[in-house]
């Protein structure tokens, strides 16, 4: 058995069957991440696909940032209960800020109707980086603030409460 904290794993409930299997949430966990990468990486041009072309270089910080984006959406949704709602808003943050790390400056409808072209080029391009950094420093945060919590917090049964 692995040694995991206790909020990657339900436990039976007193009736004597599991909420959901541990095997189940990796798998949710495992599309989650995956699903992720693709859909970003289709939408920003990261995978070269016949409906959107990148107008902006392909650098390796790009790939870095999409691919922790991912894991880290996956490691969330592994970590996450149904109990816990009150991180949806830095995991969102954390996602907004990596797609804009990762995402083609000039591309981006949203940036481009507040800005021109080339100021998204001069002045928001040298920014992603810092962008990127952000969003694992958002995510990060998140995720070992819910690995320290206690059971209580996540919404689990003590183990030794079940006396029945």
């Amino acid at each position: 058995m692995s040694k995991l904290p206790a909020c990657f794993m339900y436990r039976r409930s007193k009736h004597g069957t599991g909420m959901r299997s541990t095997s189940r949430r990796y798998l949710k966990a495992v599309i989650i991440s995956s699903g992720a990468f693709v859909l970003f990486g289709i939408i920003t041009g990261l995978i070269p696909n016949p409906l959107y072309i990148r107008q902006a270089p392909r650098t390796p910080l790009d790939y870095l940032f999409l691919t922790t984006t991912a894991a880290f959406l996956g490691i969330y949704t592994l970590q996450r209960t149904n109990n816990q709602r009150n991180d949806e808003k830095t995991a969102t943050a954390g996602t907004v800020v990596g797609f804009l790390a990762f995402g083609c400056p000039i591309c981006n409808a949203f940036l481009l109707a507040l800005f021109s072209s080339s100021a998204l080029m001069t002045y928001f391009d040298p920014l992603r980086p810092l962008l990127g950094i952000v969003s694992v420093v958002f995510f990060a945060g998140l995720l070992y603030s819910r690995s320290q919590s206690s059971c209580d917090a996540c919404g689990l049964e003590k183990q030794g409460s079940q006396t029945h």
